[in-house]
């Protein structure tokens, strides 16, 4: 009896394996986050690039960022208050506003290459962008074969970013 008990625990513990193991299903999440920090700091401008993927000119911060991106490649972010830091070194008058009139998203995979590590940035279309630094961006990006570590980066037209997951 104890043996037959044994049986069905471990045929269970195989089946829910194999339910998560589906997590690369089309209708799974890669990515869902709650949290997305400015650039500030070493990370502003091209000398710190993250995944080849430099900051902004200027240090920035965010009142609110989440968003979904899921295994189809379709891509939720929502960004609010996304401006320039209200602090030097920004000069006064742009402090706490957004001079960019739209915004796009960067996912940013590890994946593979004949072996080898390598990163996969995927970009969307720009998306309009409040001057109070507020934007809905809705994409369909198609994401590498396999995407290992997912960022996301919220950046300028030109790819320079402003907010990335993470605190």
């Amino acid at each position: 009896m104890k043996r037959v008990a044994i049986l069905i625990a471990a045929v269970l513990a195989v089946g829910l394996v194999a339910q998560a193991s589906g997590a690369s299903s089309s209708g799974k999440d890669v990515l869902a986050f709650d949290t997305l920090v400015g650039v500030s700091g070493p990370f502003v401008g091209a000398a710190n690039p993250i995944r080849d993927v430099s900051g902004g000119g200027l240090p920035w911060q965010i009142d609110k960022g989440t968003g979904e991106l899921r295994a189809d490649g379709s891509l939720k972010v929502e960004v609010e208050g996304l401006v320039l830091l209200e602090a030097a070194p920004v000069p006064p008058e742009l402090q706490g506003t957004n001079p960019i009139p739209a915004f796009r998203a960067v996912v940013s995979c590890l994946t593979t290459v004949n072996g080898a590590v390598a990163t996969s940035n995927v970009s969307t279309d720009p998306f309009p962008a409040t001057p109070t630094g507020d934007a809905k961006i809705r994409a369909t990006i198609t994401l590498p074969s396999s995407c290992f570590a997912p960022i996301l980066f919220v950046t300028s037209p030109t790819g320079a970013w402003f907010a990335v997951t993470g605190v």
